[in-house]
């Protein structure tokens, strides 16, 4: 899909009502997701897309022209791309940031919106975040530092990489192994440069999100009328209040908390995802 200065790579596939799906990172792509969540293209048309430099939408594309209202505006014109009046997203981790953020200043545009395993949506909540990881997996962090001052990992070598998100979702899963499952995934599509790029796109989106001091989506949502569903762990490395605390903003939103499940609902709880999804679109 040409935008201005990129092109966006889209994938479609299922028939019956629309759901657009945003894959987290925000430094990976959509192919993280697959195939577990085309589960729902039993009963949705799926849309899903690399964000623009990262994965198949990277080329042409230079760090500095990616930010948060870049992000939104894209998505728009993924919903103008496929004539669609409003949309029904679902966002997964950092992907949830981004839904939050779209649904925020398009409320209108926002027929509903699922947020699993939804990364924070405040600065306070990402404090939060970090805190609990740094007294629960000190050892885990301490590897992940020790990873990224390696010559190997600044020059996005994908061995090192990999290392460093074993490291990094340890913790994050319910059943260890799936680690090398979802390891294995996060750089289909990716060189090293690719990787470089897609770390300064997302220090980039982070300085304007949770690095912005005072950043907190959670009064924007409050006006927010779309039938709004968040997805949680009981095992996720980010902490339920986060979830919570999301769930409390929107007016009616639905809060499913999932047993003996992290941070990867769909590839965990792949079922479970499938008709809580499918119950909460065709009643609200």
């Amino acid at each position: 899909m040409p935008v201005p200065g990129a092109q966006l790579y889209f994938r479609d596939i299922g028939t019956g009502p629309p759901l657009v799906i945003l894959h987290g990172g925000p430094d990976f792509n959509h192919a993280y997701l697959l195939p577990e969540m085309d589960r729902l293209s039993s009963v949705f048309r799926l849309l899903y897309y690399d964000q623009r430099g990262r994965g198949k939408s990277s080329r042409g594309v230079v760090p500095e022209d990616v930010g948060i209202d870049s992000e939104v505006e894209d998505l728009d014109r993924i919903r103008r791309y496929f004539g669609l009046e409003a949309i029904s997203l679902v966002g997964h981790s950092w992907g949830g940031l981004l839904a939050m953020e779209y649904a925020a200043r398009r409320p209108d545009r926002v027929a509903h919106l699922v947020l699993m395993n939804t990364a924070p949506a405040s600065s306070a909540d990402r404090v939060l975040f970090r805190e609990r990881r740094e007294r629960n997996e000190s050892d885990a962090l301490a590897r992940m530092r020790a990873i990224s001052a390696s010559p190997e990992y600044a020059a996005g070598d994908i061995a090192t990489e990999a290392e460093y998100y074993r490291a990094h979702f340890r913790a994050a899963l319910a059943r260890p192994e799936q680690l090398e499952r979802v390891v294995g995934s996060l750089r289909a599509h990716f060189t090293a440069q690719d990787i470089l790029k897609a770390r300064a796109i997302e220090d980039r989106l982070y300085a304007q999100t949770w690095l912005s001091p005072g950043y907190d989506l959670r009064p924007r949502l409050g006006p927010l009328k779309s039938p709004t569903l968040v997805i949680h762990g009981e095992r996720d490395f980010v902490p339920l209040e986060c979830s919570r605390n999301i769930a409390d903003s929107v007016p009616g939103a639905r809060l499913v908390v999932l047993p003996e499940c992290g941070h990867f609902a769909y590839l965990e709880r792949p079922a479970d995802v499938l008709e809580t999804v499918v119950d909460f679109v065709s009643r609200r």
